[in-house]
């Protein structure tokens, strides 16, 4: 009602100015004739004409009526030009902010509910350089300042701030327009004044802060390489550290463009995800997922077996699967594509040089136009009381402590309940070992919905796996894990302890603490992934704010682009569609926003689902469990906004979505494409369709009904 009542405001006012005719008086000609009608009024109560002339000018700004422009010269030929300045600054900024509040009121909340993640992106930028886009806004007549209004209420630019510029930004022409109207007689139109010269002289001046913003940029950065010494000449153009996603892909943009690039590496090639990560724990998952589908076959009309499980087997194949791999990063492979591959360790010695400890001893230095620090994460080993001593193991160290292993480990404790966690519980459960799981929090999967962790708790305890959340590891008293929950103490003892509460950027040992690299948790960067040295990038894990393989090699692009071509041209990095993958059985996989985070962002929604339980090939395949659910904005528009889907391939299922979302495919788009059947794909079709009948236009159809009604005679 409040809104209303705004609206219906603003509504009398323009209506008046239409049925009153108020126009009329604000046109060159209606002000000369109403100024020399004033004068004797003026000479008698100037006060009540200044008032009344301010309050005329804050309704005229603050409805965003035509005729501002008139009523700054009015204020001329009224006043003097200082007291005319005074009027017009102050009434036009209060009229301006009145304007911009009144768009912010009414209109902001619907237009984030619908353009949330754009305006995010918008804003973040307003807050960086608002003051910025905002002064040359006004300082640039070409735009109209109402349209300035009322869009920027739309933003999250504070009003203190908005007003404060507005006044400063605006005064320059307040003058010039008010300095005219005191020469009122002698103008016969306002093309005199808003001349193509005149408005040239403001565009220049609003391009004055952008060149003082690129000054001051530029002696940030002679700031920033002050001490340092940079070289003539370079032996690169690009040192990349570290041989994992983003690295590979860094380097293999450069040496594609020709570029003398160097890629460092301590370890082995393929960083954490094909040697530690990714590839041996699917490799694992998919033999669990065998163990399981023997156990359970009675689901497919076979006798259920209990599965032999030759552990040391087991592991010998997830090994073997990384060592077919290896030759896709490879140093033969990248070598063979132009790229100089270095095993050792890198330390940035200043923004220009690497110094390297090669493997085989000796060092080698580097100088380079470029560095992009690809050093990736490892995994947190938190501070628990007996922790060193309770032969704990990572997703780097379990997998030669299982290849050493003839048989699964009786007892498994897994503390964690990310993905990694549930990953590794709901496998080790099924190749065997009494698993209890150890979660902090209320729920596993702590990120995802309520109704998507739940079910991901009732299939982990399907598997045997006792999920203890609410339980906090308090302390370690040798192979035993004591948990707290609610005052009360649970000892867990076990064979082995699997630590996977997550994962930490790799940020020592490079160098980066020397020659001053922000850091905090990761490496800091800037939207275009340069650190505070604008030469010097980060990319994958150590950049964030995403630890994923994919996202990593999307970095790697920008990193290397900027790092190579900045000078022409930078380019910021876009997480606007991010997809991510828990390979759990079923498979949880999401892109975009769920419903927990639309409420914490307050964006209104409308949720589609559609369960599997339905679809004909899940049926067919036993593989029921799970669902498509996907949020679109409030109102009926079929923009998909996030997409959560629980069930079997639910990754490869959510591709579909994913590039709907890159490229703003609608839901009606994805119901009217052809899906073969009977495939697990269909799933988004009838998702969409769900989507489509609960839209369906009801007054329309109800004349439809009457028009067959009618055919019928």
């Amino acid at each position: 009602m409040k809104k209303l009542a705004v609206l219906a405001v603003l509504a009398a006012l323009v209506a008046a100015y239409f049925i009153f005719d108020i126009g009329q008086y604000l046109t060159l000609e209606g002000i000369k004739a109403l100024a020399a009608d004033l004068a004797a009024f003026q000479q008698r109560n100037a006060l009540a004409v200044i008032v009344g002339f301010f309050l005329a000018y804050v309704v005229v700004a603050g409805a965003s009526l035509p005729g501002a422009a008139i009523m700054t010269l009015a204020a001329g030929a009224l006043f003097d030009l200082v007291l005319g300045t005074i009027i017009v600054s102050f009434a036009s900024t209060i009229g301006a902010t009145l304007a911009f509040l009144s768009s912010r009121y009414v209109l902001r909340d619907s237009i984030e509910a619908q353009f949330g993640e754009r305006l995010k992106a918008i804003n973040t930028g307003l807050e960086r350089d608002g003051a910025f886009y905002l002064f040359s806004l006004r300082m640039i007549p070409v735009f109209p300042f109402f349209i300035v209004n009322l869009v920027m209420g739309l933003t999250r630019i504070r009003t203190l701030t908005f007003a404060l510029v507005s006044q400063a930004g605006m005064l320059l022409g307040t003058i010039v327009y008010v300095n005219a109207g005191t020469q009122l007689a002698q103008i016969d139109s306002l093309s005199g004044i808003a001349s193509p010269a005149v408005i040239g002289s403001f565009v220049l001046l609003g391009i004055v802060p952008w060149l003082a913003k690129g000054v001051i940029g530029m002696l940030k950065r002679r700031k920033v390489y002050a001490g340092f010494t940079k070289p003539r000449k370079f032996d690169r153009n690009l040192v990349v550290i570290g041989a994992g996603s983003a690295g590979l892909v860094s380097a293999y943009i450069a040496a594609q463009v020709k570029a003398k690039v160097t890629l460092v590496e301590a370890h082995e090639m393929g960083g954490d995800c094909l040697n530690t990560g990714c590839v041996p724990s699917k490799a694992l998952i998919k033999s669990a997922k065998v163990a399981a589908t023997m156990r359970h076959a009675d689901k497919y009309g076979l006798s259920p077996v209990e599965p032999e499980v030759p552990f040391k087997a087991v592991i010998a194949r997830v090994l073997d699967t990384i060592e077919a791999i290896e030759p896709h990063d490879s140093v033969e492979r990248y070598t063979g594509l132009g790229v100089d591959v270095v095993k050792g360790y890198a330390k940035i010695i200043d923004p220009w040089t690497v110094e390297i400890a090669l493997n085989d001893g000796g060092t080698q230095r580097l100088t380079t136009r470029s560095i992009i620090i690809a050093s990736g994460a490892e995994p947190v080993v938190p501070p628990i009381p007996g922790i060193a001593e309770s032969g704990y193991l990572t997703s780097e160290t379990m997998w030669q402590a299982f290849a050493a292993m003839d048989a699964a480990p009786p007892r498994a404790v897994v503390l964690g309940g990310g993905p990694i966690g549930c990953e590794i519980a709901q496998s080790l459960a099924r190749l065997g070992s009494e698993v209890t799981q150890i979660e902090m929090a209320d729920a596993v999967l702590g990120r995802e919905d309520a109704d998507v962790s739940a079910l991901a708790k009732e299939s982990l305890e399907a598997d045997g796996v006792r999920v203890l959340t609410g339980h906090k590891a308090v302390r370690f008293e040798g192979r035993t894990l004591i948990a707290e929950a609610g005052g009360a103490e649970v000892a867990v003892p076990y064979d082995a302890l699997v630590v996977a509460i997550g994962r930490k950027a790799r940020l020592t040992g490079f160098g980066l603490e020397d020659i001053g690299v922000d850091v905090d948790r990761t490496v800091v960067t800037d939207e275009f992934l340069a650190t505070k040295f604008p030469n010097i990038f980060a990319a994958g894990d150590v950049a964030g704010p995403y630890q994923f393989t994919h996202t990593a090699s999307h970095q790697a692009w920008y990193a290397s682009v900027n790092a190579l071509f900045g000078m022409f041209r930078k380019f910021k990095a876009d997480y606007r569609v991010i997809p991510a993958v828990t390979f759990l059985d079923p498979e949880v996989a999401r892109v975009g926003i769920n419903e927990r985070e639309a409420a914490e962002q307050g964006i209104a929604v409308q949720v589609t689902r559609y369960e599997l339980d339905d679809l004909d090939r899940a049926i067919a395949e036993s593989e029921t469990k799970g669902f498509v659910k996907v949020l679109t904005p409030a109102g009926g528009k079929d923009k998909v906004l996030g997409v959560t889907i629980v069930g079997a391939h639910a990754g490869e299922l959510l591709a579909e979505y994913v590039l709907a979302m890159k490229h703003g495919i609608g839901l009606n788009k994805i119901l009217g494409t052809i899906h073969s059947y009977p495939t697990m794909a269909e799933a988004n079709k009838f998702a969409a369709g769900n989507w489509k009948r609960a839209n369906k236009p009801e007054g329309l159809l109800k004349w439809v009904e009457r028009y067959h009604a009618w055919m019928r005679g």
